[in-house]
């Protein structure tokens, strides 16, 4: 299997606001960055929404080394939570529903053809290729401020 690195963020102007994501694929030498927004989303959504097109452009299964800044999709990866929920019929415990069910489903499906490592970094911190996508994110959320 090819080795691929990937690196993510999503930004929002608000919460729920105009977001944007922003990722960048490295095969060897190779690098590509992808991004898009929306009008009215989440922060957590926009997180989603990165990592979900970045293993979208992969044409094979791959070994991928997952990097975000977003705990919230690291440790439900991690740490099996969104696996967990999908069993439980999306519930995060029994009271309280999971947020962004069908992004999950299919982050969930994209992980099962590949194989996905999250590792979390902090993220405003000077990691280069994630003040990349933060700026690709921030960027295309303000396509859609006063829009």
């Amino acid at each position: 299997m090819k080795k691929v690195d990937i690196f993510t963020d999503g930004a929002c102007s608000g919460n729920p606001g105009p977001g944007g994501w922003g990722a960048i694929l490295r095969y060897k030498e190779t690098e590509k960055e992808i991004s898009g927004g929306e009008k009215l989303t989440t922060n957590n959504r926009m997180e989603l929404i990165a990592v979900i097109s970045a293993l979208k452009m992969l044409k094979e299964p791959c070994e991928v080394t997952l990097y975000s800044d977003s705990q919230y999709v690291c440790n439900a990866l991690k740490l099996g939570w969104a696996k967990k929920w999908r069993e439980n019929g999306w519930m995060r415990n029994k009271k309280e529903k999971a947020l962004n069910e069908e992004l999950w489903e299919e982050l969930l499906n994209l992980c099962d053809y590949h194989t996905v490592e999250p590792i979390w970094v902090k993220g405003h911190n000077g990691h280069t290729e994630n003040e990349r996508c933060d700026i690709l994110a921030v960027k295309e959320s303000q396509k859609f401020q006063n829009a």
